[in-house]
């Protein structure tokens, strides 16, 4: 069993639970962090350390001490609550990151992994989106790109071992519903399983590129132990994308409701298409396994036995 000792802010967040639950079955300790601002406590496994700390602290500096690796994935990301409070926005999402930055810095930390995001491409129109090519427009795509600037920063002028990861639209248990406006995936599912007819903001034809969140911590696993990824910026996404009108289709063809959605009028700061290039990924090994149905069907089940406490259909 390896005993190394990783940390994980937003631990208590979907992407970030699941992460801790994929590292302690690997077999690490795992140190968490999070001031449940968007997480919640039952998302925490067990077997994690947890601290209930906001990252804008300094008082978590003394938990870093004896980490091998960081993943920062805490981050205030809601679009909508992001245009609504770009101070808080930047407050959290940049001096956030360089205060867990800082953290790991001085505890000497061995490898730092920063969570970033597709929304970083919001401007660039040709697709599939490469990582050398840029154009963050909203709140929050501006605050992860200062981030992702400052661990750039950070990774030149001490020499950290810094892996940047820009998530595309990752789905699986544990997805946030709660949110103003929750991720399609699980919001569909939701309303669907309660024979509630879903919402579609627009025509339904933006397009999405989903990756199911095993696949994701499958690339989190490799960026921590593969020396290859040091120093570079990496799309996590399936190479494929779908409409929200197909979403629906397929959720509708697997529950089969009846249900018609309901469309009403689209969302300020959307980008109408997200498609990820991962040929560089590819070549180092890591390849999306996890296909959209199957994907769909875990995550029915799992809100069907965990969040609704309905029997499988």
């Amino acid at each position: 069993m390896n005993k190394k000792t990783i940390l994980v802010t937003g631990c208590a967040g979907f992407i970030g639970s699941n992460l801790c639950r994929w590292l302690c079955d690997e077999g690490y300790m795992v140190v968490g962090i999070d001031n449940l601002s968007y997480g919640t406590l039952e998302n925490i496994d067990p077997r994690v350390i947890f601290h209930r700390k906001d990252i804008r602290d300094p008082e978590i500096y003394p938990l870093f001490e004896g980490v091998d690796t960081v993943f920062h994935l805490a981050a205030k990301n809601c679009l909508i609550d992001c245009l609504r409070n770009p101070l808080e926005t930047s407050e959290i999402n940049v001096y956030g990151t360089v205060n867990v930055l800082e953290g790991a810095r001085r505890a000497g930390v061995r490898k730092f992994i920063y969570a970033d995001t597709s929304a970083e491409y919001e401007g660039i129109m040709d697709f599939p989106s490469r990582v050398d090519r840029v154009c963050p427009i909203s709140t929050y795509a501006v605050s992860k790109r200062g981030a992702a600037l400052f661990c750039e920063s950070y990774r030149k002028l001490f020499g950290m071992r810094i892996t940047v990861l820009r998530y595309f639209n990752v789905y699986g248990p544990a997805q946030d519903w709660r949110r103003v406006v929750p991720p399609v995936m699980s919001s569909f599912i939701m309303k669907m399983l309660k024979r509630e007819r879903p919402v579609i903001y627009g025509n339904g034809e933006k397009r999405r590129d989903f990756i199911y969140v095993d696949d994701v911590n499958r690339f989190h696993l490799m960026a921590m132990n593969d020396e290859r990824l040091d120093g570079g910026t990496f799309n996590v996404g399936s190479g494929i994308n779908y409409s929200i009108n197909d979403i629906f289709s397929a959720i509708e063809n697997i529950l089969r409701t009846g249900l018609t959605p309901i469309y009403r009028e689209d969302l300020p700061g959307e980008a109408q298409i997200t498609l990820a290039d991962i040929s560089r990924e590819r070549t180092l090994g890591w390849e999306p396994k996890v296909s959209l149905e199957e994907g769909l069907k875990r995550s029915i089940e799992y809100i069907q036995s965990k969040v609704l406490g309905m029997s499988l259909l």
